[in-house]
């Protein structure tokens, strides 16, 4: 994992006097929104986005960057405490588990308030032929009594839940290629979206897809996907969100955050 590089390697510049000091826990759309948002604030405002580094070439946001871990609660409270951070905004995958609660026990450790930025989740609509399951392990084990040929969105971290089927047909979409061990007959196509819902509709079709498994990640983004798979008549295979922690304050905009942040 990358060394962390610091205080930043964006634009920003040091802290002022008095001056607010936003730690964005990135690594999402809304993420990214966000530090353009806070960007128009810069005079009042010095934000730093923590980047994971999972990407091997990241879209980089505005301000300030770091990219890599903390190393657990303790290693985050200390890089809070270390750089003045006043706000801390969790803005990371809703499926990011292990993270979202590192940052409530760094935030307590810390002293600095904690907000989380989550986009809603999604739910099926008429026409729609979802099933539900609660773990990667789960959906690989209904998985073969509802398709042969899956387009499997639930990225390419989770790939090693499914790599001991051997019948079914895969296709993955990734910005890098995925690491064994990985599905035996799978196809990989390397691309970054957004995608559009002409987009997934050629695919699905090109590749006589059967069946979507998807994370519920939510937002708009990556949605267009289910649209086509309801339009194809395609049953969805839906991961549900795992738990959050409880007594952390959640906003689904960034209005949210800025309303908080000026609070």
């Amino acid at each position: 994992m990358p060394a962390d590089p610091g205080p930043g390697t964006g634009s920003g510049s040091g802290p002022g006097p008095g001056r607010p000091h936003v730690l964005i826990l990135g690594g999402t759309t809304e993420a990214r929104r966000l530090a353009e948002a806070l960007a128009e604030d810069s005079a009042r405002l010095r934000v730093t986005t923590s980047l994971a580094g999972r990407v091997a070439a990241p879209v980089l946001p505005p301000g300030e960057t770091r990219i890599g871990g903390f190393g657990g609660p303790a290693g985050l409270a200390a890089w809070i405490t270390a750089h003045r951070v006043t706000h801390l905004v969790d803005a990371t995958h809703p499926f990011a588990e292990r993270m979202s609660f590192n940052a409530a026990e760094a935030a307590a450790l810390s002293g600095v308030p904690l907000l989380a930025l989550r986009r809603p989740g999604w739910s099926p609509g008429p026409g729609d032929r979802w099933h539900f399951a609660d773990s990667l392990a789960e959906a690989a084990a209904l998985l073969p009594g509802l398709g042969t040929r899956a387009f499997l969105t639930t990225g390419r971290m989770g790939l090693h839940s499914f790599a001991h089927l051997t019948e079914p047909w895969f296709l993955v979409r990734s910005v890098d290629p995925p690491a064994d061990p990985v599905p035996p007959r799978l196809e990989v196509l390397l691309a970054r979206g957004p995608f559009t819902l002409a987009d997934e509709r050629d695919l699905l079709a090109h590749h006589r897809i059967d069946l979507l498994v998807t994370k519920d990640s939510g937002g708009s983004a990556t949605a267009p996907k289910l649209t086509a798979a309801r339009e194809a008549g395609i049953p969805v295979l839906v991961v549900r969100r795992p738990a959050v922690p409880a007594g952390v304050a959640q906003v689904a905009s960034v209005e949210g955050v800025r309303d908080w942040l000026s609070g």
